[in-house]
């Protein structure tokens, strides 16, 4: 692939600008830099690599795996509220976790991959699944079992909103107006959908907080995975996520829960067995692999077809009956994803 060059004076003792401080001001191409002395200045000869993705967008190798991750976890929602029904909080959450840690487990084990952590790692591991794992399950499962699924589901993907600000604030992401737009749209979407039923979740104000805090804890686990980079293949890091994080909760679970557990009828029996292999083998494994990928904010953002998913699939499974609002926020979160998705026209010289 032939590169583009293009030539610009540095000052004497400044450093030029790498990769990584690239991705994290939000330069418009991928680029390598390489220092070329000239008569007392130093040359950055700049190379931008054409087919490659703007870091403003997600790349394309990642849509499909994005397409996984929507229609997995948007079905999700109404399969957790089934499992509930006949599985306590706790128990359901333990098992879920514990199914995704072993899967992912073999599945590295199979693919030969990498699994040790790298020494000096363990803390940003261990903060980073307190975050990504231990609190957003246990909050979102309350939060399921106290609300509509629907209504969970939009309420936790305000998730965007918090990434982006925490991004900006510790990661200094730009807040370009792609993200803002995509941001806006998406809000406005789930805004729609969230209309009165908002109101009615005053019947319930423990739930909706239990669900917003499961969107907190998400975007700061998020942010954290930027912050503190684990040198691991996305499988061998993802069941690490789950081991760790889900280790407090199968401890609760034998506290909370002991003598509470009863024999499983079909419809929790179907909700879990989708949660433990769908949820959170094969789904944890793809929004992983999006988030280490790209840039925090559009990882985030690429997820807001999710909660659509979710309020339709709660529709098909619970037997709810879509209205204007519905239809009116599919076309805005579309809008939105595609901010994120779709790359911008390069600029031609």
């Amino acid at each position: 692939m032939r590169p583009r060059v293009r030539r610009a004076t540095v000052r004497p003792g400044a450093a030029p600008e790498t990769n990584a401080d690239c991705i994290l001001r939000g330069a418009a191409l991928p680029r390598c830099v390489r220092i070329v002395p000239s008569r007392g200045t130093l040359i950055a000869t700049e190379h931008r690599f054409a087919g490659m993705t703007a870091p403003h967008t997600l790349p394309r190798s990642m849509w499909a795996t994005l397409a996984l991750l929507t229609l997995g976890w948007g079905l999700n929602w109404p399969m957790i509220k089934m499992a509930l029904t006949g599985v306590p909080v706790w128990t359901f959450r333990a098992l879920c976790v514990a199914a995704g840690a072993v899967g992912m487990f073999l599945i590295a084990r199979l693919s030969g991959l990498r699994i040790a952590v790298p020494e000096g790692q363990w803390p940003g591991m261990l903060l980073t699944a307190f975050f990504n794992v231990t609190l957003w399950n246990i909050f979102i499962a309350y939060g399921v079992h106290l609300l509509p699924s629907g209504r969970s589901a939009i309420l936790a993907y305000t998730m965007p909103l918090w990434v982006v600000l925490l991004s900006a604030l510790f990661l200094h992401e730009r807040i370009t107006v792609r993200r803002l737009l995509g941001l806006t749209l998406g809000m406005g979407g789930m805004g729609l959908l969230i209309g009165g039923e908002f109101v009615g979740s005053r019947s319930s104000p423990a739930g909706a907080l239990f669900v917003v805090s499961a969107a907190l804890s998400w975007a700061v686990g998020t942010v954290l995975m930027k912050r503190f980079p684990i040198s691991l293949p996305t499988t061998s890091f993802t069941a690490w996520q789950l081991l760790l994080g889900g280790a407090p909760i199968m401890v609760g679970a034998l506290g909370v829960d002991w003598g509470t557990w009863r024999p499983l009828t079909l419809k929790p029996a179907i909700g879990l067995g989708y949660n433990m292999i769908v949820g959170f083998v094969i789904c944890h494994w793809a929004w992983f692999q999006i988030a280490k990928g790209a840039p925090a904010g559009v990882a985030s953002l690429s997820t807001l077809m999710i909660p659509v998913v979710g309020v339709f699939s709660g529709m098909l499974v619970l037997g709810e009956r879509p209205g204007w609002e519905e239809y009116a926020a599919l076309v805005l979160v579309i809008l939105a994803l595609a901010t994120v998705v779709v790359p911008p026209r390069p600029v031609r010289r």
